[in-house]
């Protein structure tokens, strides 16, 4: 009986713990990105804004996004994208979104390419900018005024 009195408890005690809210995270972790710039890899090229059309090029923010990528492409290698597109699609970086159409048609690839242009012409190392995104820093940008970004 003392047994199984202890089994018994063992087990309500293992499923408490288990079961518990405070054991279940949403957070995901940091996504993907380059620690360093590319040492002699040739990154793929950023799409230029004659590459997109249709949905990917129905607001000026998102061909103007691709303009500026094509500026920065070693800093935003190094940034990671939440939009998790590295778990869904295998992208290893911000770079990747803008190698394809995905960037322009991801409100949190645009916000981040925007941030990091912004922090990148400001001085901001490729670590700094990735604290800031890490940071959620990226989540300010307003998507309508950011065409007017250069």
């Amino acid at each position: 009986m003392r047994k199984r009195v202890l089994t018994l408890s063992s087990l309500f005690l293992l499923v408490t713990v288990l079961s518990a809210p405070w054991l279940r995270s949403d957070d995901k972790g940091v996504p993907h990105y380059n620690a360093a710039p590319a040492k002699g890899d040739k990154l793929e090229p950023i799409l230029t804004k004659n590459q997109l059309w249709g949905d990917n090029a129905q607001y000026t923010y998102q061909t103007h996004a691709y303009e500026l990528a094509a500026k920065i492409p070693a800093v935003i290698r190094q940034q990671p994208c939440y939009c998790y597109c590295d778990r869904g699609m295998g992208h290893n970086s911000l770079h990747s979104c803008f190698a394809g159409t995905h960037g322009a048609q991801c409100g949190t690839c645009l916000q981040e390419l925007y941030y990091t242009y912004q922090m990148n012409k400001q001085g901001k190392t490729p670590r700094q900018i990735r604290a800031g995104i890490i940071k959620g820093d990226y989540k300010q940008i307003d998507l309508q005024t950011a065409a007017s970004i250069n």
